[in-house]
């Protein structure tokens, strides 16, 4: 019997994708750094059943117009605003997506990347790499406390609450805004639900979590800065479009902000010349969010079985569509 084909557009760990040979015919992309060639994409979704992509391979009509045996879309990552999920389900294709297994590493990285921009962490430690920790004074790179100050949470999903757990440990006071009140959330947590203005106009710390949509494209801009306190620190740990870049820019020079935190970028790889990267008040990460070797080899082994799944005539684990 012949066993359905798959493209993965990425290298991945051999020790994940090895257990899946028995049932599927896999071909890999021979690069883990460098994105998959377009026209290589293209070639194989016209080829196999299914696809396992990255964040940054676009799905789009042309790709999936190609794929006439193509039954499964399995987007490796929480997010999948860089498929075209309403053409996959006219064109009858599964989309999986890899929720829940990077919840609590996500997590981590957001409340890290809180704690390394409100204490001034990198400044410190690229203080001592250039030489430059010659004395000590009181206010010497005093940064923000973190304990019982407020945070405010735009985007109280499944990582939202993840947060919130952890903010609680720090005997922080716990505000949220998001499409619908999550009231579990409300009693476990002891989280008060807001405004979106209301909680960028109260919050010591803005942590931005929301998934990208036409609604909450651009929903940091300059207004919204103008809303903040002088003091607030800003978290961005979702995606990068749901903030206007150059509008943060202004709103720091300008004192309008204290610091932030990103782990994501309206185009990345963020380019080494961008303003936001000369400010010592900003920490910025390579969008690491989930990245520890655990969460990502269950991402890969999430994706292999919702593709596994799927062209054995089962349902998806973790349906999109």
């Amino acid at each position: 019997m012949t066993k359905p084909k798959v493209f993965i557009a990425r290298k991945l760990s051999d020790e994940v994708v090895d257990k899946f040979k028995e049932s599927l015919d896999i071909t890999m992309w021979e690069d883990t750094d460098e994105p998959v060639d377009r026209d290589r994409l293209l070639e194989e979704a016209a080829r196999c059943d299914g696809l396992v992509t990255m964040l940054t391979d676009q799905v789009d009509k042309e790709l999936m117009a190609q794929g006439e045996r193509l039954k499964i879309i399995a987007n490796m990552a929480v997010g999948y605003d860089n498929v075209d999920v309403q053409t996959a389900t006219e064109y009858g294709i599964q989309v999986t997506n890899t929720p829940d297994v990077l919840t609590e590493t996500t997590a981590d990285l957001t409340f890290a990347l809180l704690m390394a921009t409100a204490r001034r962490l990198i400044e410190a430690n690229e203080m001592i790499k250039e030489g430059n920790w010659k004395n000590w004074s009181p206010l010497f790179l005093a940064g923000s406390d973190v304990h019982h100050k407020t945070i405010g949470i735009v985007g109280m999903g499944r990582i939202g609450e993840a947060v919130a757990r952890r903010a609680k440990g720090f005997g922080m006071d716990i505000l949220y805004h998001n499409r619908s009140r999550k009231e579990e959330a409300e009693k476990e947590l002891g989280a008060s639900y807001y405004s979106f203005d209301a909680l960028i106009e109260t919050a010591d710390y803005i942590v931005c979590l929301a998934p990208l949509s036409e609604d909450t494209k651009g929903i940091f801009n300059q207004e919204a800065f103008k809303k903040m306190k002088n003091s607030a620190i800003f978290i961005n740990a979702s995606r990068g479009p749901l903030v206007n870049e150059n509008a943060l820019y202004q709103a720091l020079i300008n004192g309008e902000l204290k610091a932030a935190g990103l782990d994501v970028f309206e185009k990345e790889p963020i380019d080494e010349k961008h303003p936001l990267l000369k400010l010592d008040q900003v920490v910025c990460l390579p969008h690491i969010g989930s990245a520890s070797v655990e969460t990502r080899k269950a991402m890969m082994e999430l994706s292999l079985k919702n593709v596994q799944h799927v062209l054995n005539g089962q349902q998806a684990k973790t349906p999109v569509n």
